[in-house]
C-alpha cells in the first residue's frame, strides 16, 4: 500500500510540473508574440502591398499590425562580435506594449528623430558587453551582399550599418540569446529589402475568436500567405512537452504497476492462509463467484487506500507549491523564483482510472484461485 501511495504522489506533482512548464511558456509567448502571423507559404519574404494591408485592416477586431523583416547577421560591438537575429519591426510595436514587462535595462524606442535605436536581447548584451548608456559606441551590422561574378572588392560584398543599443530585454532564453529588434526600415537597407517583409504580426482586442478569424483573414489574403496562431507558431515545442508528459505518466505507471505485484503476492498468500475459512464459508452455501469478489474486494481495498492517500498527498504538495512556492528553481537568472505548478484534473482522471485498471489486473488472479479451492474441496 505504501509504495503505490509513493508511486501515485509522485505521477500527480510530476505531472502537475509538467502543466505548469507549459502553462509558463504560453504566457511568456502570448505576453511577447501577437496572437496570429502571416508568413508566405513560399520564400522568405514577400511584396507587402496596400492590398495586402487593407484587406486584414477590414476586420474589426484587428487592433495591430506589426511589419517584420528579419534576418541572420553578424553583431560587432567594440571588440566583441557574433551571429543574431536581427528583427526588423515597425513603430506600433512598442505601442503594443508587448516588452512592457521585459526591459531590463535602458529604454524602450526604435527612432528618436532620424536616429535609429536598436533592443537587444540580455545575452546578445552579455556576450558583446553592450551599453546602452555609452553613446560613443555603436552596433555594427554585417550582412551580405549580392556578390556578382568577377567582383574584386571585398567591401562590397557585404552591406554595414550602425545603429545605437537604446534598451535591453529579458524574455526566456531562446529569445534573450538570439533577437535584436530595430526600425524596419534600418531592417530594409540592411538586408536590402526595400518594400518587403519575412512576416506580419497581427495583434487582435480582447474576446476576439482567434480561430475563426484566422480562417477569415486567409480567406481574405489569399492561398499564397498562411495564418498562424501563436500556439501552431510555437507548436513543436508543445509537442515535445506534451510528449515527455506521456511518457513520465507511462513511467510512472510502470513503476505503480510492478509495485502493485505487492498486492497480488499479497492476496495469493492470504488465499493460502484461509482454505479453512473459504470451506466454512463454501459449507454454509457460499457460491464460487462470492468467495472471488470477496478476495477481489480485499485487494481493491489495500490498493485504492494506498492509491487516494498518494493522490491526496500529491494535490496537497502541488496546491502548497502552486500557492506559496516552497520550492525554488536554484538558478538567479531563473524566470520563476519557484518552480510552476497547475492542476489538472483530467490528469488526476486518468491517473484514477490507470491505478484502477492496474488493482484489478494484479487482485483478480488471486480471487480467481481462492475461488478455485471451492472445486477442490467439493472433489475431496
Amino acid at each position: 500500500m505504501l509504495v503505490v501511495a509513493i508511486g501515485t504522489m509522485a505521477l500527480v506533482i510530476v505531472l502537475s510540473v509538467f502543466n505548469g512548464m507549459e502553462d509558463l511558456l504560453r504566457g511568456l509567448y502570448g505576453s511577447v508574440d501577437s496572437n496570429l502571423v502571416v508568413k508566405p507559404v513560399e520564400g522568405k519574404s514577400f511584396e507587402y502591398t496596400e492590398d495586402i494591408k487593407l484587406a486584414i485592416e477590414a476586420f474589426e477586431d484587428v487592433t495591430y499590425i506589426t511589419d517584420v523583416l528579419e534576418d541572420n547577421a553578424l553583431i560587432k560591438y567594440n571588440n566583441a562580435q557574433r551571429v543574431a537575429n536581427v528583427k526588423g519591426i515597425s513603430e506600433n510595436f512598442i505601442e503594443e506594449g508587448r516588452l512592457d514587462n521585459h526591459l531590463a535595462f535602458g529604454d524602450l524606442k526604435l527612432k528618436e528623430g532620424d536616429v535609429n535605436y536598436a533592443i537587444v536581447g540580455s545575452g546578445v548584451r552579455y556576450d558583446l558587453s553592450i551599453n546602452p548608456k555609452n553613446d560613443f559606441y555603436t552596433i555594427q551590422m554585417v550582412f551580405p551582399d549580392e556578390i556578382k561574378p568577377g567582383m574584386t572588392n571585398i567591401d562590397k560584398m557585404y552591406r554595414l550599418k550602425n545603429i545605437l543599443p537604446a534598451g535591453v530585454f529579458a524574455i526566456e532564453k531562446s529569445y534573450d540569446d538570439n533577437l535584436v529588434f530595430v526600425p524596419v526600415d534600418f531592417a530594409e537597407e540592411l538586408f536590402n529589402k526595400k518594400g518587403k517583409r519575412t512576416s506580419l504580426e497581427i495583434q487582435l482586442g480582447e474576446g476576439a475568436d482567434v480561430k475563426n478569424l484566422k480562417q477569415e483573414i486567409q480567406t481574405a489574403i489569399g492561398d499564397q500567405f498562411e495564418v498562424l496562431t501563436n500556439d501552431e507558431v510555437h507548436g513543436g515545442l508543445y509537442k515535445v512537452l506534451s510528449y515527455e508528459k506521456f511518457f513520465v505518466f507511462l513511467a510512472f505507471s510502470v513503476i505503480i504497476g510492478i509495485a502493485s505485484i505487492n498486492i497480488f503476492f499479497s492476496l495469493s498468500m492470504l488465499a493460502i492462509d484461509k482454505k479453512k475459512d473459504v470451506a466454512i464459508l463454501t459449507a454454509q452455501g457460499a457460491s464460487r463467484s462470492l468467495v472471488r469478489n470477496i478476495f477481489l474486494f480485499e485487494g481493491c481495498i489495500v490498493a485504492f487506500t494506498g492509491a487516494f492517500t498518494g493522490l491526496a498527498l500529491g494535490l496537497l504538495v502541488s496546491f502548497v507549491q502552486q500557492e506559496y512556492g516552497l520550492i525554488g528553481m536554484g538558478m538567479e537568472t531563473a524566470i520563476m523564483n519557484a518552480y510552476p505548478v497547475k492542476i489538472e484534473w483530467l490528469d488526476i482522471f486518468f491517473t484514477i482510472l490507470c491505478i484502477v485498471c492496474i488493482t484489478l489486473i494484479t487482485a483478480i488472479q488471486p480471487a480467481i484461485n481462492a475461488s478455485k479451492n471451492i472445486a477442490l474441496n467439493e472433489l475431496q
